[in-house]
Parts: structure tokens; sequence; C-alpha cells
């Protein structure tokens, strides 16, 4: 059995790998580069500047910032004009550089939102693990059926991903996201509502600040814009007295403000494709009212202080919360309970163990001549 592994983590090009985390995509990454490293492996990073851990990367693999400026189109979804231009000769840079330095990694694990790691895959020297943490993208399934044998072996993080992408063609297990139960510290709870997340059209904060004045509770928005349009008309117009906005947040601070919460609203309008904010936030003993959507249900189903409502309908997601609420007031569950279920469920180590456990059973493959 191998000890340390030389593991080359890509990350996407849209933001840094770094806290505050721009998302769940890249407070996943981070989890994983640290755990990974604590574990005793050697874990080299691809990701754009202002990223941590690249402390002892090359320059290849420091990728162009994106620089958003003030452009009202500041977005989740899209560049600004030009950068593809230069993120992406430099991202093949980086993909050249590794092809060339193959016997100084043992596995590529490919976090890109990019074909480019796809379709070079077979011509790296090194087996690849590629995890799905999105709906469908088409050209990244196109990157992949267009190789030879020998391209990546894909992940996915939950039942309703891995459903998804296979439809579309491309096969995979199943590994949740993990949380760091050291990071999300139990709290004593409160009265109030928090919801935390990009502040995105799909991730409808508005729904929540509805939810709240149903209830008849404050509630606290934090977050990174992530529309800004859609922030100012939806979200910062409907802000009072009894709904507060503190911005983004560092780990520490988001727990914190989670830990003296009473519930915590999760509102995605779009088939989520996990929902990372929900076992966060049960780690701190904060119970959990989510629209269920997409992989939401998959977390309900495999621990506590988890009550789901329809899709977009704020009125049920505000009675999910008085119920989840009522039932640590009366001592059903407790907070301890709840945070103990997340752990259990969906903690970073055993992500990690398992994921040692897929690296090294590809690594075998490959070395005895097997395709993994």
């Amino acid at each position: 059995m191998m000890d340390s592994l030389r593991i080359l983590v890509i990350a996407p090009l849209r933001y840094p790998i770094s806290i505050p985390h721009a998302g769940g995509l890249e407070s996943a990454i981070w989890n994983e580069v640290r755990e990974l490293r604590r574990r005793g492996h050697r874990v080299t990073l691809v990701a754009v500047e202002g990223s941590d851990f690249v402390e002892l990367s090359p320059p290849e693999f420091v990728l162009p910032a994106v620089a958003w400026g003030d452009s009202p189109h500041l977005s989740d979804v899209g560049y600004p004009a030009g950068y593809l231009d230069v993120a992406l000769p430099a991202l093949h840079r980086a993909l050249d550089h590794i092809a060339l330095r193959s016997d100084e990694f043992d596995i590529i694990m490919n976090h890109s939102l990019q074909p480019a790691p796809l379709s070079r895959a077979p011509h790296l020297g090194i087996p690849m693990v590629s995890t799905l943490h999105t709906p469908v993208l088409d050209d990244l399934v196109q990157a992949h059926l267009g190789v030879e044998r020998g391209g990546s072996t894909f992940i996915a993080v939950s039942e309703h991903t891995a459903a998804e992408w296979r439809r579309a063609g491309v096969s995979s297990e199943v590994l949740s996201n993990g949380v760091e139960p050291r990071d999300w510290p139990l709290g004593e709870g409160g009265d109030s509502l928090v919801w935390f997340g990009r502040i995105v059209p799909e991730k409808a904060p508005h729904l929540a600040i509805e939810a709240a004045r149903l209830l008849g509770r404050p509630l606290t928005i934090v977050g990174r814009v992530g529309d800004r349009s859609y922030a100012e008309q939806e979200v910062f117009s409907r802000l009072g007295s009894d709904v507060t906005y503190l911005g983004p947040l560092g780990v520490a601070e988001l727990a914190a403000v989670i830990g003296r919460s009473a519930c915590t609203l999760v509102t995605p309008v779009w088939l989520e494709p996990f929902g990372l904010v929900i076992p966060e936030s049960l780690a701190c003993g904060t119970p959990v009212a989510a629209f269920d959507a997409g992989g939401v249900g998959e977390i309900a189903s495999r621990t506590l202080g988890v009550a789901t409502a329809p899709i977009g309908d704020a009125a049920a997601l505000a009675e999910a919360a008085s119920a989840v609420i009522s039932a640590v007031r009366s001592g059903e569950t407790s907070r301890a309970d709840i945070r103990e279920g997340a752990i259990s469920a969906f903690s970073q180590a055993q992500r990690s163990a398992l994921l040692e456990d897929l690296f090294r059973s590809i690594i075998g493959a490959q070395q005895s001549g097997q395709v993994a």
C-alpha cells in the first residue's frame, strides 16, 4: 500500500481558491487540498492568482486572475470580455508543463469547468479523476466522449448529479462533499434566521426574505454577490430593520453567525448539484429548511434537522422552518444530535479516506497495465 501520494489539483478559472470562499465549489476544493495535505500527501494546485496553497507551485500553475472591476454585468456564469483569451492559453501551458513532468505526479484531481483537461487527459501520462460539481456542461461531455480509451475517471457530488451526467453519456461514482467539523463548531442557537451562499438568481435569497417575514423572524444574509443586477433589484431593495446583509465572511465569522441562529434557509430554484451549505449549517447544530431541489433531498435523507419544501414556495418553506425550530425547542431533537449526524454523514476526513482508496485503486490499475 502506498503512503504519501503526489496529487495535482486543477481548479476552475473564475475565482481564487481562498477565504472567504467564492462559493461551494471553491470551498470544496480548498477543503480537499487542506485535508489531503493534512493526511501527508504532497498536493500541488493549478489555480488562478490569489489562491491559497500555491506557495510551492511553479509559475506555470498560477493562472491569470479575473478582474471584474466595476462591471454592472458581474455574473457567475460568464467572464469579463477577453479573459478567456489569456486564461485558456495559460491553462494549456500548465497542461504542457504537466505532460513534460508526468513522473513528478501520481494522479490528477480535476475540478476545472473547462474541457481542456478532459480532452488532453489521455496524453498527460498521469491518471485523472474529475469531479462533477455542476449540471451537465455540454463542452465537457464532448471533450470526454471525444477522446480515446484512457480518459478521466469521474466522481459526482450526489446521486442526482451522477444521474444527470449519466444520461449525457458520462458515468461516475458518487462521493459527497464534506465538511471539517473544527471549522463549524456547535453553536447555542438563537431566535433569528440565516441565509448564506452566492447571491445569484438560482439561489434565490429573495425567497428567504419572504419566508422570514412570513415567520416574523429577523434574517441575516451572508455571501458574495455573483449577479449584481439581481442582488440590487431583488435582495438589497428588500433589506430593512428585520433583514440585514453582512457581505462575504471568513469561515470563523460565518460559523459564528450560523451557530447563533435558529434555522438556516436554503432556497435553490435550480436543481442543486449538492448543497454544501446544508451540512455546514448542520455541523453548527443549526437546523435547515430547504427547497427540495436536486441533491438536497439526498442530504435530508442522510441526516437530522432538515425539512424540505417545494421549490419556490416561500410559505411552505416558512412552515418547514417552523417545524425544525419547534423540534429543537421541544427537545424532540437537539443541536448536538444534529451536529453529530452531519459529521457522521459528511465529514471531510471520511470523504478524503474514500478518495485516497479511489486514487490508489486507479494508480494500481495503471501500474499493472489495466484500465481503471
